[in-house]
């Protein structure tokens, strides 16, 4: 400051201190290197030829600390852990998942994940005992969670590969009205639930239920055997391939949306990480 203003009063009020202080700052420095950095008189300050030749140095001394301090910076506000992450189905192959687990290595590259592929009845349980810290699921979430939104995407219908319907296939809710539908072993997933098998449907009849299942290969065993029929993302037709199993489009069938889950009173500097890559994710992807 004091080479760029050549005035004590000055350079002191830019730099927040007083003229003495500033003045008795420099004379220190004039000591510990045993050089006379600058010409006092009672008119004007300059440097001296020690001073000019030093000022480049100072000031590359300067830029290094900010950098330092810059660095430094980073590395205190990267987060340090074991995240473990629930995955319902295929939801941790999804585009969106992967890359938002990207996004976390990137920022956050001392956080090691940890994903644990969850069931239907599990996707409750795991959050609220905090043996995973969220979860990507499909909307809607249970009560007492939050969620973040990540994509949407349609749905399509699980058939017996031998249903005559296949072949007239795209369908509608109508037309599947008098098939049973796979159910799920939990009271608390029945809003969840109603929601994926469309109950009741559009017209008002409510579905009928038959065999109870807990995770999505036992869905589709439920199909391939003919006993009833399901409802998943579409991207069960490259995911799920089984046989006796055939996807079919409904055109009526409402959207599916994915979320990142967790519970709020479960928040930590780990969860509020993932969050901020699934929320720089989403915003990239919303352009």
């Amino acid at each position: 400051m004091l080479a760029e203003e050549l005035h004590f009063g000055r350079a002191a009020q830019r730099l927040f201190l007083t003229q003495p202080a500033l003045s008795q700052q420099i004379r220190a420095l004039e000591g510990r290197l045993n050089v006379n950095l600058v010409q006092r008189s009672s008119r004007r300050v300059d440097l001296t030829a020690a001073g000019r030749a030093l000022e480049e140095e100072a000031r590359g001394v300067v830029a290094a600390m900010d950098r330092f301090r810059s660095v430094a910076a980073t590395h205190a506000r990267q987060v340090r852990g074991h995240l473990r992450i629930g995955a319902i189905g295929g939801e941790a192959f999804m585009p969106h998942a992967i890359a938002i687990l990207a996004e976390l290595s990137a920022r956050h590259p001392g956080i090691t994940v940890e994903i644990r592929s969850i069931n239907f009845v599990e996707q409750i349980d795991l959050l609220h005992r905090r043996e995973v810290d969220a979860a990507f699921l499909r909307s809607p979430v249970p009560p007492g969670m939050r969620s973040l939104h990540l994509a949407t995407g349609p749905r399509v219908a699980c058939l017996p590969a031998g249903d005559p319907l296949v072949a007239r296939a795209p369908l509608t809710l109508a037309q599947l009205s008098e098939h049973v539908v796979v159910d799920v072993p939990i009271p608390e997933l029945r809003e969840w639930w109603d929601y994926w098998t469309i109950n009741p449907r559009p017209d008002g009849r409510p579905v009928r239920y038959g065999p109870v299942v807990g995770d999505v290969d036992a869905l589709l065993s439920a199909v391939a055997r003919g006993q009833a029929i399901a409802f998943l993302p579409a991207e069960a037709r490259h995911d799920y391939t089984r046989r006796g199993v055939a996807y079919v489009d409904v055109t009526d069938l409402p959207l599916s949306t994915s979320v990142l889950a967790w519970v709020a009173e479960h928040d930590h500097s780990l969860l509020a990480a993932l969050l901020q890559a699934a929320r720089t994710v989403s915003r990239c992807n919303c352009k």
